[in-house]
């Protein structure tokens, strides 16, 4: 039996939105976050199985209203049968069950209490759900007004995060939607520190048993994503958050991306400055894991120092404090260094000694090597998370203290906690 619906959709992939009308029929193959009353189902078909796929992602923006009396109507047992009709081919595609995964709420059910960030992809704000009464971080996506539609980065952090179940991972707990076809949020499970905000503001830095807690929760939760062949591609401390329980959490997944074996071309053009690997900084376009763990060792070593390790403020000078730490690469430490495509644009100066030791005169002899096997050149040899995470300086005193003993802290947020390129309004002091 075919149910009377008009399906009003828009669909877009980053680049652009369409709108338009769907005959009655089920809904093409695809990843369905609804099909709830007066709500917007959010979909992201499957490559070629529909007539709006370009062979690329794509998110569409539905709203299922009576033809009869323009008013939504509760689902019912028959909307399992509900299709949309491919126009070019005239035929009807279905939704397979397992790709069904629940009903998209109004943001109307939401109590907002105060605006806790902003970033280039969204305002964050502390909400409660009313009801379940639960305090939860509520995330506003910017609709890209130039192009009409919700930024690609949106729509990779929907699609990676729907799939992502860890502790030391952000948890996105819905998608649900305003009065708006543009107005769509993110609620995700709320944090009362970034760890941005606490360095900046803390009297007191991190003892060394409380950066081994954070680097082995942030260590163990990049384990998680790298063996779902996930690569992060824009950690840094404000894209770490952490709970009054002393639980660390990776948030901001809007540059990350699904890799594969071997490596697709990718662009340079990601990871905060100040945390961004060698081989990016020279061109590569192929980006492993490898870019991930650079990060931890800048994250290590600024929680360590309680101050960034790399505050460079271009990709020049990024290159000359580098060299500066760890001295001038060539072939025989890095095979492949001089074919790199912006290798031969710069002049590396001679800098034959490598000076974390100096950096760090007191870290132990443990810490010292985890931190160079996370510095190597060579992406092929630097450190993977799990190397990391079996590193001695996690066995040796002062051991990792539990994460439920970590101190607690005034709640700080910073105003812009994500999205950003740059970390150059750091209020602490450089080097």
């Amino acid at each position: 039996m075919e149910i009377p619906l008009t399906v009003t959709y828009r669909y877009i992939t980053g680049n652009g939105a369409k709108g338009g009308s769907v005959l009655p029929g089920p809904v093409p193959a695809a990843k369905l976050l609804t099909l709830a009353p007066n709500a917007w189902a959010v979909t992201r078909s499957h490559r070629g199985q529909t007539s709006f796929s370009n062979n690329k992602p794509r998110l569409f923006l539905c709203r299922l209203a009576d033809t009869m009396s323009g008013v939504a109507t509760e689902p019912e047992p028959e909307l399992e049968k509900i299709r949309f009709k491919s126009i070019r081919e005239g035929s009807f595609i279905p939704v397979p069950e397992e790709d069904r995964l629940g009903h998209c709420r109004s943001v109307k059910e939401f109590e907002k209490l105060n605006r806790i960030g902003e970033g280039t992809y969204g305002i964050v704000y502390r909400a409660r759900d009313t009801k379940s009464n639960e305090i939860v971080a509520l995330k506003k996506v910017r609709m890209d007004k130039e192009k009409d539609g919700i930024p690609i980065s949106s729509l990779r952090e929907i699609t990676l995060l729907l799939k992502l179940r860890h502790p030391n991972i952000v948890e996105l707990k819905e998608v649900v939607v305003g009065n708006h076809l543009e107005s769509i949020f993110l609620v995700m499970g709320y944090c009362e520190q970034d760890l941005a905000s606490l360095l900046e503001n803390m009297q007191t830095p991190f003892s060394e048993a409380q950066v081994k807690c954070i680097c082995f929760q942030l260590l163990t939760g990049l384990q998680y994503l790298h063996e779902n062949f996930i690569v992060h591609r824009d950690l840094k401390v404000s894209n770490l958050l952490m709970t009054d329980k002393g639980c660390v959490k990776i948030a901001d997944f809007g540059l990350a991306r699904a890799y594969s074996i071997p490596s697709k071309q990718m662009t340079p053009k990601v990871v905060t400055l100040w945390y961004r690997a060698p081989e990016l900084l020279l061109g590569s376009t192929t980006q492993t894991t490898a870019i991930d763990m650079w990060a931890v060792g800048c994250i290590l070593a600024e929680l360590l120092a309680h101050k960034p390790l790399l505050p460079g403020n271009s990709e020049i000078q990024q290159i000359d404090l580098i060299i500066q730490l760890l001295g001038t690469p060539n072939e025989n430490i890095w095979p492949g260094f001089s074919k790199l495509p912006l290798a031969g644009q710069y002049t590396v100066r001679k800098q034959p000694y490598n000076n974390l030791k100096h950096k760090f005169p007191w870290l132990s002899e443990a810490g010292l090597r985890l931190l160079n096997f996370l510095f190597m050149y060579d992406p092929k040899k630097r450190a993977t998370a799990e190397d990391s995470l079996a590193s001695s300086y996690f066995k040796e005193k002062p051991l990792p203290c539990e994460p439920q003993l970590m101190p607690t802290f005034p709640h700080h947020r910073n105003k812009r906690v994500s999205g950003t390129r740059h970390e150059n309004q750091s209020k602490r002091s450089k080097p």
